[in-house]
């Protein structure tokens, strides 16, 4: 062993030598990359270095000096496919530089003794994902990735393809101070100021990968504390290795009770039962030379012998000390090698050679003679080794031309979807795709809806050109000079002239489209009569407070207006009414421009003393004077203008029923003797039909097919649309206090929170009443150490299919299965705060909007067509989870909560465990609310988490269930059901489109291949390509 130290490698300053913090080798060993504080990365040659002492030698010593930092620079390391060299410095910033073949075309600074550069080293990427100094930079053994670790407790995962940031990972908890990487290309370690090393588990992401695509990947896999439980905190660097074998870890900075010790850690296990103790102070820094060794010459007759390990190690008390795994002791050490702490070590690739690192500015070699360390062993013996812990076995192979054929199906797919998207982003008209019908796959409202399971679409059809816009292109200028010049047109989309062409949001439409409003009015609000009103009320609303009516002359006390005016109220026929132009005809608009139509309260309802004992209390609506409910859900007070833009709306013939309760003294003195209430079906101002009620009513509700009031006493009745009695009056337990309908189903919820659901059809009901009481969380309400508000009902609807929904303060949303008898939570808070895919959703889901609004000649009666059986329930009962528990800030400690557990030990997978569960909540919800179109949209989002993810179990479970019986013997059962068995069809599609769309997304996935491809070949995907490429290299 001798030392080579040259006078001129160092990096200089004025006073004195910089000091160097970091070296690193190139992979073939010509080139010495060394990193200092006077911010520069400087290049040497190897050969110059090894032949400093021959003075015939002149070929140059230093090959570039590249500057681009800010500050000093901690670490430099090339790539180990030598196309990159990567630094970090405490400006925050990594910086990979890449040798430009051409010379270089810049000399050194003016005034400075800088040689001239020799390579070109330019700047490549630079890389800003940390918030405080970069220590240590580490690359994968095959260059896929490149991990830098710093001051701010991160560890940043960088593509070693493009160099975006695929992660961060905040396990640690101080500062972090060495990376290493596994040979065999599994794991990283990283050491922290926390006095712990985290091995995490990786697999090489592909060149294309994204953040999303390796949520999953990177994962803690261990954590190892007990030799670093005394370790001092005073180190610069606390740089760990990997043996070449994968066997061990040279951990620094350990301690062996009082004494600074280097810790081995034994992969797998990862214990650290063996110790190197030999340092008087800390040990900074740890490196395994590249190659194995043997102690003999390797021959023909001792071909078996045992390989060894070499490793390194130095630090603050200035000594290296060499070990290898067949002594006990170390067999080299060096004391006062340096004036200052060793910063870094690095060997050739050679194995034989070591360069060393010192604050106090000195770079040196440590050249060892043939069969000093040993004799180095082929690198078959490093594969051979490194065999044993996977490596080489790449599940990215692909296996055959049905699964490249599979493959190139899957991104044709989504490259093409990735086009229409950029199309749209583009204003390209060729990509305008039209709104999506939920249940029509594509076809536009003029044509018939298909079948369920028919996947066929039109071509998207060009968009009528406006005339408008045909104008404006058109308009000529004349401009001060006499010149004509055509003028720019700007297309904003406030206009409405240049509709954007990308997907809008319309599952629950605005009431101004005059699609169906589901909101059940004036029943839920029991304090306030209206809302929303300027001073004045309904009227100043609608005619503003400088309006001027129609004079007739004589009639100062305006005696003629106000008898016309009551008889059209009381439901006569007015001849004429005075509106702003003078005496006009009676409409549907004029003709409520009284104040009697605003609503006020008259009284609390009377309730039932057996309240006071019930188990469920829900809060009684007042009783007004008048209710009012339009028979196709629109808003009843809107009287045909939109409360929000002024426009006006096709409101004038809707049909209406209202409600007007006694509100004048009794006729008789008795206060129980009070007038009854009278029930109006009104259109244009005209009534249609009247009828009468002994008690005050409370709610009313509904549609095409029939209306419904409740009153103050507890019975329900029920009108035709000619105004017949249906059925004779249904009386509850309590007073009702929500009402909801759809289609032929009508819903009830009484004060002590019984639900009833009637279908007025069949005179029948799905199920018997069932209590609300489990969704208000009473039996996790009364386990508390103290009394707590029970949360409140915000919305409850109904589906077409007569299913109950229940939309709740607290953030839970819940659907009534008819067919389990049981309450099922479709949308909870933990969703919103654990899972990544919380309003986060195919963008096919935003583009999905009611089949009425577009066709609404198929839909009559408030009917929706089967396909379309509760569609939007899911994305509304999460929205009202939004607004109820993230915007009203009730998230706070439980955000608190999964942030701490997201980072603690034994919880590694649970955002990646609770994303894939809220995925398969949405999937089974969609199911069980016969959900087609959001049914097949939350499958495909599930199908590509968990291949992205590679859970075989679940993809084969999803595979056969999908398959169903097609390949089972006979007589012999399915063996999987993730699906109910219901023939040929899941949800209205057939399972058979439905395996095809999963097989297709899951065959870009390599190591699923084995899975995929014979049911890729089954269905016949890769004959159904339109071009056969000749495939002539695999």
């Amino acid at each position: 062993m001798h030392l080579v130290k040259p006078l001129w490698l160092t990096h200089p300053g004025d006073l004195k030598d910089f000091e160097v913090y970091s070296c690193h080798v190139s992979p073939d060993g010509s080139r010495l990359a060394t990193a200092a504080g006077d911010g520069f990365v400087r290049i040497w040659s190897t050969e110059a270095i090894l032949n400093s002492a021959n003075p015939e030698y002149t070929k140059p010593k230093q090959l570039a000096a590249v500057s681009h930092h800010s500050g000093t620079i901690h670490t430099v390391r090339f790539s180990p496919n030598g196309k990159y060299l990567a630094s970090g410095a405490d400006d925050k910033i990594v910086c990979v530089y890449v040798l430009d073949p051409s010379p270089p075309a810049h000399v050194g600074a003016f005034g400075s003794n800088e040689p001239p550069p020799v390579e070109n080293w330019r700047i490549f990427r630079r890389l800003v994902g940390h918030d405080n100094d970069v220590q240590d930079l580490g690359w994968s053994c095959d260059s896929s990735v490149l991990i830098s670790v710093g001051l701010d407790s991160k560890v940043v995962v960088w593509s070693g393809h493009n160099f975006e940031k695929l992660k961060t990972i905040s396990n640690h908890q101080s500062h972090v101070k060495g990376i290493a990487f596994d040979p065999a290309n599994k794991y990283f370690a990283t050491a922290s100021d926390d006095r712990t090393i985290k091995i995490f588990r990786f697999a090489s992401p592909p060149s294309n990968a994204t953040a999303q695509d390796q949520v999953n990947n990177f994962m803690l896999e261990h954590t190892i504390h007990g030799p670093f439980q005394t370790s001092p905190l005073t180190t610069y660097f606390r740089r760990c290795s990997w043996s070449p074998d994968g066997a061990h870890i040279a951990a620094a900075n350990a301690t062996n009770g009082p004494v600074s010790s280097v810790a081995i850690i034994a992969r797998g296990t990862w214990d650290s039962d063996i110790s190197l103790i030999g340092h008087e102070g800390p040990v900074e820094v740890c490196a395994f030379s590249p190659r194995m060794f043997f102690k003999d010459m390797p021959t023909d007759n001792n071909a078996a012998q045992h390989s060894v390990t070499v490793v390194a190690c130095a630090g603050q008390d200035k000594t290296l000390s060499i070990w290898n795994t067949s002594y006990s002791r170390p067999f080299a050490t060096t004391q006062e090698l340096a004036v200052k702490s060793i910063s870094d070590l690095a060997w050739a690739p050679s194995g034989e050679i070591l360069y060393v690192t010192s604050l106090d500015g000195s770079i040196m070699a440590v050249v060892f003679q043939e069969g000093e360390l040993g004799y180095p062993a082929s690198l078959q013996e490093n594969e051979k080794s490194l065999s044993k812990f996977g490596a080489g076995r790449r599940a990215g192979i692909v296996e055959g031309t049905d699964a490249l054929l599979l493959e190139e199906s899957s991104k044709a797919g989504e490259l093409k979807g990735a086009e229409g998207r950029m199309g749209a982003l583009m204003g390209d008209s060729g990509s305008h795709i039209p709104p999506l019908a939920n249940g029509s796959n594509g076809t536009n409202g003029t044509q018939l809806a298909p079948t369920n399971g028919n996947n066929s679409a039109p071509q998207p059809t060009e968009p009528v050109p406006d005339q408008r816009v045909e104008k404006l292109k058109q308009r000529v200028t004349v401009t001060k000079e006499g010149k004509k010049r055509i003028a720019p047109m700007l297309l904003s989309g406030s206009s409405g002239i240049g509709e954007s062409s990308l997907p809008q949001t319309r599952l629950v439409s605005a009431t101004a489209s005059g699609a169906r409003n589901d909101n059940p009015h004036n029943i839920l609000d029991s304090s306030k009569p209206y809302d929303g009103f300027p001073k004045g009320g309904l009227a100043s609303l609608l005619i503003g407070n400088k309006r001027k009516f129609a004079e007739i002359e004589g009639d100062e006390d305006r005696v003629v207006e106000k008898r016309l005016a009551g008889a059209a109220g009381n439901g006569g026929a007015a001849i004429v009414l005075n509106g702003e132009d003078g005496l006009v005809p009676p409409t549907a608009a004029n003709a409520r421009q009284t104040e009697s139509l605003i609503p006020q309260v008259l009284r609390a309802a009377i309730v039932s003393p057996a309240l006071s004992v019930s188990q469920v209390r829900m809060s009684v609506p007042k009783v007004r004077s008048v209710i009012l409910r339009t028979m196709d859900g629109s808003d009843p007070y809107a009287n045909g203008i939109d409360a929000t833009t002024g426009a006006r709306t096709d409101n004038e013939d809707a049909v209406t029923l209202e409600a007007r309760n006694a509100s004048g003294p009794s006729r008789t003195g008795r206060p129980q003797d009070h007038d009854p209430t009278r029930i109006n079906c009104t259109k244009r101002g005209q009534s249609l039909w009247q009828d009468y009620l002994p008690r005050a009513t409370l709610l009313l509700t509904g549609n095409p097919n029939f209306w419904a009031a409740a009153c103050e006493d507890g019975t329900v009745y029920a009108w035709t649309p000619a105004g017949r009695r249906m059925v004779s009056a249904m009386i509850v337990e309590a007073q009702p206090v929500i009402m909801d309908c759809r289609g032929w189903w009508l819903l009830c919820i009484s004060a002590v929170g019984m639900c009833h659901v009637w279908n007025l059809k069949t005179m029948s009901s799905p199920h018997p009443p069932v209590s609300i009481a489990p969704v208000l969380d009473i039996a996790a309400a009364s386990q508390g150490p103290h009394l707590t508000r029970a949360p409140g009902v915000i919305f409850a609807r109904l589906t077409s299919e007569g299913r109950i929904v229940v939309g709740m303060s607290d953030g839970n949303g819940y659907a009534y299965s008819q067919a389990m008898y049981v309450w099922q939570r479709i949308s909870e808070p933990w969703w919103a705060v654990g899972s990544q895919y919380w309003n986060a959703t195919d963008s096919v889901l935003g583009n999905v909007q009611s089949s009425s609004d577009q066709n609404k000649s198929s839909e009559l009666n408030d009917q929706v067509s089967p396909e379309n059986v509760s569609a939007g329930i899911i994305p509304l009962l999460e929205r009202n989870t939004t607004n109820q528990f993230l915007l009203q800030g009730r998230a706070f400690y439980l955000q608190r909560l999964v942030k701490a557990l997201i980072s603690a030990e034994g919880f590694e997978s649970f955002e990646s465990c609770a994303s894939v569960a809220h995925l398969e909540n949405r999937v089974a919800a969609a199911l069980s609310l016969g959900a087609r179109e959001e049914f097949k949209i939350y499958l495909c989002m599930y199908v590509k988490r968990i291949g992205a993810e590679g859970l075989k179990g679940k993809i084969e479970e999803l595979l056969r269930g999908l398959l169903g019986d097609f390949l089972a013997e006979d007589g012999e059962p399915n063996k999987s059901t993730p699906f109910p068995d219901k023939g040929e069809e899941i949800c209205g599609w057939k399972k058979e489109d439905l395996l095809k769309e999963v097989v297709l997304l899951l065959g870009k996935h390599r190591d699923l291949q084995r899975i995929t491809v014979p049911y890729a070949r089954l269905l016949g995907i890769m004959d159904e390509r339109p071009d056969q490429a000749m495939l002539t290299d695999l």
